[in-house]
């Protein structure tokens, strides 16, 4: 039987649950619900007030298509270089096509738009603004061969979306807020900051590679800035996601805050280590562990300003 044989009898449910444990795990969805909960948590606490309510689930994964949405528009954009450099994976193979990930991107986007519609005019301004931006960066702002040769710009373009969508997911916690009230919040605007770091804090490690890595049809920031410099680079930024955590943390003027500082400069502690690690011996492994130190020092400041935030609005509404 031919490959064209086989993929062809193979459902295509099952072939997309492939592409997704390959290119969009499931378990990725714990990050993108987080992100959308702690924006809550963030514009509620800035607020006085403090709950979760049913339409939080939906917006959790209305967030989850979101950025489902932008790994379809990226295996557009990178199709041919894919082609090339992976050819055994799931989209490259043939098992499914762009024309089956463009059908299940117009599914995410229309749910995007009808709960954001459902939610109110200013929801639906600011999704179609991020939407607007995120067509721009799948068509590379109309400059991609000029924005590739630039890869620390081409990183800060795209990552500048990070800062709208969380004003979109504020958006759909607070629907009954104006757009600009929600932009004069000091708090929120502090997580907009602590977003778009930590996006480019984890694209930068993601790409600083070992030397057995590198391969001259894939860019990396260790190629154009040398091992050493690009590891550096991830040393300042981790080092600002964190102080961005506290800052946040402050903002919010929760209790105990010497508590939670000590708690994420321990993490960042870790981080700091494993990077110290690789810029010593650069390999594969120790890429990989960059990564999960990035990713925990990420996930655990959102987890202390969702906590921190709650027990602050508990103790709060106890003393009144």
């Amino acid at each position: 039987m031919t490959n064209s044989a086989v993929i062809a009898g193979e459902p295509l449910l099952r072939r997309i649950r492939a592409w997704m444990d390959e290119r969009f795990p499931f378990a990725n969805a714990l990050l993108f619900f987080i992100l959308y909960l702690v924006t809550a948590t963030v514009v509620r606490a800035s607020q006085g007030e403090w709950f979760f309510n049913w339409s939080d689930i939906v917006a959790c994964l209305i967030t989850w298509s979101l950025f489902l949405t932008i790994r379809i528009f990226d295996e557009h954009k990178d199709y041919e270089l894919d082609v090339k450099n992976h050819p055994q994976r799931v989209l490259q193979s043939g098992r499914i096509t762009l024309m089956h990930l463009k059908g299940l991107g117009i599914i995410a986007v229309i749910a995007q738009l009808l709960w954001s519609l459902f939610l109110g005019t200013d929801a639906l301004i600011v999704w179609a603004v991020m939407f607007v931006y995120l067509c721009l960066m799948g068509a590379e702002f109309f400059c991609g061969a000029w924005l590739e040769k630039r890869l620390l710009l081409y990183a800060l373009s795209h990552m500048a979306i990070m800062p709208l969508i969380v004003l979109w997911l504020a958006a759909m916690a607070q629907p009954q807020l104006p757009v600009m009230q929600l932009l004069n919040s000091a708090p929120l605007m502090a997580m907009m900051s602590l977003a778009f770091i930590s996006g480019f804090c984890f694209e930068i490690t993601r790409k600083t590679r070992g030397p057995e890595e590198e391969r001259d049809t894939v860019d990396s920031y260790s190629r154009i800035l040398g091992v050493q410099g690009a590891a550096n680079l991830v040393i300042v930024l981790v080092c600002a996601m964190v102080v961005n955590q506290l800052v946040l943390l402050w903002l919010l003027d929760v209790a105990v805050l010497a508590v939670y500082a000590v708690l994420l400069i321990l993490v960042l502690a870790l981080a700091l280590k494993a990077i110290i690690q690789f810029k010593k011996a650069p390999h594969e492994s120790g890429r990989e562990n960059n990564e999960k130190a990035v990713a925990l020092t990420m996930l655990l400041g959102y987890l202390v300003v969702i906590i921190a935030a709650a027990l602050h609005i508990h103790l709060l509404g106890a003393s009144a």
